[in-house]
This record gives structure tokens, C-alpha cells and sequence, in this order.
């Protein structure tokens, strides 16, 4: 059985990659140029384990703006 540590508070942000139940500790900010205006932030919320992958993804399509610690 899992310890009660393990599982995420309804507070705690999980992170937005795919199938992922970890409790995020980075924002990913982002934008998408074709649609939204240059001050317009999107957030992603990632573990440490997908912050990397989550930033490439945005990267790619010209979307990624930076990456901020996950403030509580």
C-alpha cells in the first residue's frame, strides 16, 4: 500500500505531461504567437522529470517563453 506521503495534497499541482501523477515543482511559461497576444502567458506545470521534455515540446513550435520555479 502506498504511503500517505506519496499521494499529492488537493493543493499540490501535478504535472502536465502525459500520464504523469508527480507533484510539479517548475512553470513552464508559454504562447502561441498564432493565437494569443505577445503578453499573454500559458502555464504548464512540470515534475523535475518532465520540465525538460515539456519545454522542448514548446521549443519546437516556437511557443516556449522560460521556465520559473513553481511558487507554492
Amino acid at each position: 500500500m502506498p504511503d500517505a506521503t506519496d499521494s499529492p495534497t488537493p493543493d499540490t499541482p501535478i504535472c502536465s505531461a502525459k500520464g504523469c501523477r508527480a507533484d510539479a515543482t517548475w512553470s513552464v511559461i508559454w504562447n502561441n504567437p498564432k493565437i494569443h497576444t505577445p503578453d499573454r502567458e500559458k502555464v504548464w506545470v512540470a515534475c523535475d522529470e518532465h520540465r525538460d521534455t515539456l519545454s522542448e515540446f514548446l521549443r519546437i513550435r516556437s511557443m516556449f517563453i522560460r521556465v520559473d520555479p513553481l511558487e507554492s
